[in-house]
């Protein structure tokens, strides 16, 4: 989105002025200049889009404004790239040619005259409407409907059990108030759950009293209070003309000595909460009811605070669903079973999509065409045959109450394909290529954008497919009705355009769409038709995984704005001129090559964030460039994996002093090998910022003793939370210096990391151990018990094929939640069941999750 897009021009243009200095002093009031129109720009972009748009000439004005601003970028990617040039050219060539640059920029910058012109002409238009006062014709509100859309009540499905769970959450006795809240995302059934609530017999026997009160993104306090006052007192005149303060004084008092149920429909935000919860006395007889689409709705340190996650509908439910509002009966004609699965399965557990889709299908009958069509395209349909336009309403709604920054990054869910299920650190790391995620503080991008993608996640509005055993967000998506809303959102806002046919002319001048796009997404096969002198300042990310290039592509070092780029090689060398790609963030290289040799000099892409490859990767020697304290250091790198043993010198390390992961892949045992004092290791241990570190042993005959790993050092870098070792086949008792390491969380054995038939841990080590992976070893007896482990969450095993048994007294770690057993052996699975049956007698409770696999183990 344009907002996003504002700050990322003013934060380049920042480090550019600072960068260059008075080597541009010529164009620099101009930037300046443009500068101070961008900062107008993003105000007045934020605060147009707060709420819909309704009004044409209003979406003409800002449909205006974002073409200003992306005109705007384009003319300042050009500049940093001349900009660049400049900066690395010899002194022969700057006294040879000590003219030509600065025209070039001179002549740049007066394409910025036209983008003020229209800056000024908006801000005139803006000035103009904001005088007109709230009837203005600009005016960007539009009606919210008054309440929430309901199914109607002889079409519930599936709510049975989860009415139970939250009657019961109601019913409990307590010493307290009571707060329970029914969370999800929008069109799941939240209000619909809780009228069957609210009207459910137990509900009405326990409490006489019961309100309703529908609050609405539009949080009316004063309302509020006077609704769930009309039910329990008399309310006069007086009363309606007090202000929201003494009402909810009256409304306390009121409540203090009643037993009540009161539910609050739809309530928006945690302010919202935090401005009514004043008017509710701790008083043990009251429970209140919310619905929201946001999980942190409710919280409060001053009463009890219980979450219902609502569930989206199983494959039956939303079956029986469709069925019952498409064909009026409870059961499907034969010749439309198909279709009917296909249909349910796209709505994707949606009641309200299904709804929807029903009364689309109602109209059309039980014709087998019409149903094979809209099967075809369900979310189309909704689109295109939705008149009430209830799913978009929906859905835009919440979308117009996230902030600017968490806008852009929703939308983003759109440029992937439908269903895509997304890792977390790739998703983080597109945000920020696409310049998404901008500095806040001294906060790191990456944490940032992990708290921006917890935002959505509690506003229900991404779903987690898999969490990490440390609780944090593994992979993600949206569903897909939110996915065909973002995908929409991003074409009407030339956000990107989408190649799918290899009949799209995609190197056309006519191609209007094409050139006034900011992203393209196209098929992995149609790169080679892109022209890197019309499309490279348009392509920030490119994924060139699934092609396989068995050369260095040409001209990709002219994609100078590349940001993120992912290659898969067949060759075992990059050339000097990568770093060309002097804006690059991120760089991933997939080769079929155990060893890797980047012939650039890396430390010239000082905006590198990420460097990961699958090999053992080297670099030119740095002891043999001469640098000052400007060039040569990555103060942003933050991941340097995997590189070989040789390259881990104090040098490489002072030039990448924030790295929080490194991997070391190659003969390990010169890393460990002490010469004069000292080991390459040591200067891994000064990494006071690194938490994961991989080591992998490269070498295939360990019989060589230059190969061998004797021990492991004592001591690792500080703030280490993650380790994992692959081929070392260190002993048994070397284990004792792991369980010493105080942050260590997840500690990774992969194949042949350990050898011996024994392993007898030692007392007091592991105190914050969260997870355990045992890959391929010859290990048969292990002798533990829970004190060796006490904070152990999850163990993984796998083709342990020698170990006998578990150790038993791992029932009792209670904080145990998952084991999981790939490819051991009948023993040890029988060991494992018996472990999780003495550990729901411990916890009393279902215990931890028992995965075995061959299922044949489980027998």
């Amino acid at each position: 989105m344009a907002e996003a897009t504002v700050t990322f021009i003013l934060n380049n243009l920042k480090e550019l002025l600072v960068s260059l200095g008075k080597q541009i002093s010529e164009v620099n009031h101009k930037v300046k200049s443009l500068s101070n129109d961008l900062e107008f720009f993003n105000g007045f972009l934020i605060e147009a889009t707060k709420k819909p748009i309704e009004d044409p000439t209003m979406k003409a004005l800002v449909k205006q404004a974002r073409q200003a601003v992306y005109d705007a970028e384009d003319i300042v990617d050009q500049y940093i790239i001349e900009a660049a040039k400049y900066k690395t050219r010899g002194k022969f060539s700057k006294m040879k040619h000590p003219l030509e640059h600065p025209l070039e920029l001179f002549n740049l910058a007066q394409k910025i005259v036209p983008v003020k012109a229209m800056v000024d002409d908006i801000y005139k238009k803006k000035a103009f409407s904001t005088q007109d006062g709230e009837g203005s014709k600009f005016n960007t509100t539009v009606k919210k409907p008054e309440k929430a859309p309901m199914a109607e009540e002889d079409h519930m499905v599936g709510m049975e059990d989860e009415a139970t769970k939250v009657i019961n959450l109601l019913i409990t006795k307590s010493e307290e108030l009571e707060i329970t809240t029914i969370a999800g995302m929008p069109g799941l059934g939240k209000t619909t759950l809780a009228k069957k609530i609210f009207l459910d017999s137990t509900i009405e026997f326990e409490f006489h009293t019961r309100v309703w009160v529908y609050v609405s993104q539009d949080c009316n306090r004063k309302e509020v209070f006077l609704t769930i006052l009309e039910k329990i007192a008399k309310v006069t005149d007086e009363m309606r003309n007090m202000t929201a303060e003494n009402l909810a004084n009256i409304l306390f008092r009121s409540l203090e000595k009643t037993k009540c149920l009161i539910v609050m429909d739809d309530v928006w935000t945690q302010k919202d909460w935090n401005d009514l919860q004043i008017a509710f006395p701790k008083n043990k007889n009251i429970r209140i009811l919310l619905t929201s689409r946001d999980n942190n709705v409710g919280k409060s340190d001053k009463c009890k605070v219980k979450l219902h996650n609502l569930r989206p509908l199983n494959t039956e439910e939303s079956r029986t669903l469709l069925i019952r509002k498409a064909v009026g009966s409870e059961e499907c004609p034969e010749e439309l079973i198909t279709h009917r699965n296909n249909i349910a399965h796209e709505c994707g557990g949606l009641p309200l999509s299904i709804v929807v889709i029903g009364g689309i299908l109602l109209e059309k009958g039980t014709n087998k065409r019409d149903w094979e069509d809209v099967s075809k395209d369900v979310m189309g349909y909704v689109v295109e045959m939705d008149k009430e336009k209830v799913m978009n309403t929906f859905i835009e709604w919440s979308f117009y109450g996230l902030d600017y920054h968490l806008k852009v990054c929703l939308i983003y869910f759109g440029m992937l394909p439908q269903e895509y299920r997304i890792s977390v650190w790739k998703l983080i790391r597109l945000w920020i290529a696409e310049g998404y995620i901008q500095p806040k503080g001294e906060i790191i991008l990456e944490t940032l954008a992990e708290n921006y993608l917890t935002d959505l996640v509690n506003r229900n509005l991404v779903m987690v497919e898999k969490w990490r055993p440390n609780g944090k967000i593994k992979t993600c998506y949206v569903h897909n009705m939110i996915h065909v809303f973002c995908k929409k959102k991003a074409r009407d806002e030339n956000f990107y355009h989408e190649i799918k046919q290899s009949n799209q002319n995609i190197d056309s001048s006519s191609n209007n769409a094409i050139e006034m796009c900011r992203g393209l997404s196209i098929p992995p096969h149609f790169v080679k038709y892109i022209s890197p002198e019309r499309f490279g300042s348009h392509v920030r990310v490119l994924d060139g995984e699934p092609i396989g290039f068995p050369r260095f592509p040409p001209d990709l070092d002219k994609l100078v704005n590349l940001r993120y780029l992912i290659l898969s090689i067949k060759f075992k060398a990059l050339p000097k001129h990568i770093t060309n790609l002097w804006n690059i963030q991120t760089l991933i290289v997939k080769t079929s090559s155990n060893s890797l040799e980047i012939k650039g000099d890396i430390w010239k892409m000082i905006r590198l964030r990420h460097l990961e490859t699958n090999a053992s990767t080297s670099f030119p020697d740095l002891r043999s460039k001469k640098r000052n304290n400007e060039e040569g250091s990555l103060t942003n790198l933050r991941t340097f994996s995997t590189i070989s043993p040789e390259t881990c010198t104090r040098d490489v390390f002072d030039r990448a002093p924030n790295l929080s992961k490194l991997g070391i892949r190659g003969q390990l045992a010169k890393l460990f090998e002490v010469e004069g004092g000292s080991s390459l290791f040591d200067n891994v241990k000064r990494l006071t910022s690194l938490e994961n570190l991989k080591l992998f042993n490269d070498v295939l005959a360990v019989q060589d003793s230059k190969g061998k790993i004797d021990c492991l050092p004592d001591k690792f870098p500080p703030n280490l939370k993650k380790l994992t070792l692959y081929g070392t086949e260190l002993d048994w008792t070397c284990m004792s210096t792991l369980g010493m390491l105080e942050n260590l969380e997840i500690l990774k054995l992969k194949e042949n990391a350990f050898k011996g038939n024994k392993w007898v841990p030692k007392d007091g080590g592991f105190p914050v151990l969260n997870v355990l992976h045992i890959g391929r070893t010859d290990l048969v007896t292990w002798n533990a018990s829970a004190t060796h482990f006490p904070s152990l969450k999850s163990l993984h095993l796998r083709h342990c094929n020698a170990l006998n048994a578990l150790p038993s007294d791992l029932a009792n770690i209670t904080s145990l939640q998952t084991m999981e057993l790939y490819r051991t052996n009948k023993i040890a699975a029988e060991s494992a069941k018996k472990i999780q049956i003495q550990h729901q007698q411990i916890v009393k409770g279902k215990g931890f999750k028992l995965s075995i696999y061959p299922p044949d183990h489980d027998q």
